[in-house]
């Protein structure tokens, strides 16, 4: 048995349906190539080491998420240290993929085998607790799979495509918490519960079509359904004028479609999808924008 483990969380992107989830809805999901990775060796008890420069509320948090999966694990003696190239609090998942990666490292050092679905989605479960109090699941469900999938409550399905689905993701400043945006669509939900039903309705069967999109290998489609679920977004009061600029901008740039991914509000990230995004990326990076490529699903190059 390896005396030392190494696990990878990646990162999430919702491709079609942000909140639908939390109405009930289904959201198409998928892994992006950056995340957690979380290292584990021999120590006298089950203990993390956190990195540095993190605030003293966040570190709180990640002690108290830490000891929930040491205690779902049976406390494996093994110290977890943890690396990230994942932009936080932005809506990729940042948490999800934190809590898939240490799971996966805890459940090995445990058990001396290769942690099981099941196991590990239960245990990254508990850590979203610690995050979110009532998480929806797709997160953390995403990470662990480490696949596309149309993701609804209690069912999860994989969803995968004949050809390359590949995004550029841009960063667009500061976004407030996600509990803040949540809380002022949930008042306007309550106030006019006929509408909002209806706009959500529609945002989960936009993430249906899109799955079939994926499916079939129909990129004009996908990038269509991603305008319309934007559209849709705005609608329900999750976009705003920063967003909505990349969003423009990115479909100037040749982007078959275009939207923000996560909680939305004043900041957060954008996806474009593209056949061949690095170009924009390079030219966009040149003009001071954080962004970066991941392929979401399909074959990949050799």
């Amino acid at each position: 048995m390896s005396l030392h483990f190494s696990a990878f969380g990646p990162g999430k992107v919702i491709l079609l349906g942000e909140h639908g989830v939390v109405y009930g809805q289904p959201a198409l999901a998928a892994p992006i190539s950056r995340g957690v990775r979380a290292f584990g060796i021999p120590a006298r008890a089950c203990s993390v080491e956190l990195p540095s420069g993190i605030s003293a509320p966040h570190r709180r948090s990640l002690e108290r998420a830490f000891a929930r999966a040491a205690k779902a694990t049976g406390h494996p003696k093994v110290m977890v240290t943890l690396e990230s190239d994942l932009p936080l609090s932005m809506g990729l998942g940042s948490s999800g993929a934190l809590s898939v990666a240490v799971s996966r490292v805890l459940l090995e050092a445990k058990t001396g085998r290769a942690a099981a679905p099941g196991a590990l989605e239960r245990v990254a479960l508990e850590l979203e607790k610690e995050f979110h109090g009532t998480p929806s699941g797709v997160d953390h469900t995403t990470s662990a799979r480490g696949e596309m999938i149309l993701f609804r409550r209690d069912v999860v399905r994989v969803v995968r495509s004949p050809v390359p689905v590949r995004v550029l993701v841009a960063i667009v400043g500061e976004r407030p918490p996600t509990k803040t945006t949540v809380a002022a669509l949930r008042e306007r939900r309550e106030r006019w519960p006929a509408r909002y039903g209806r706009l959500f309705r529609e945002i989960g069967r936009v993430a249906t079509e899109g799955a079939q999109a994926v499916r079939a290998g129909d990129l004009e489609a996908l990038g269509d359904l991603m305008n319309v679920n934007q559209g849709l977004l705005n609608a329900v009061g999750l976009s705003s004028e920063g967003l909505e600029a990349m969003v423009n901008r990115l479909r100037r740039s040749g982007a078959l479609g275009a939207k923000l991914t996560g909680a939305g509000g004043d900041g957060g990230a954008v996806l474009g999808l593209f056949r061949e995004p690095e170009p924009v990326v390079a030219r966009l990076m040149g003009e001071g924008v954080t962004c970066f490529v991941s392929q979401l699903a399909g074959p990949r190059a050799l």
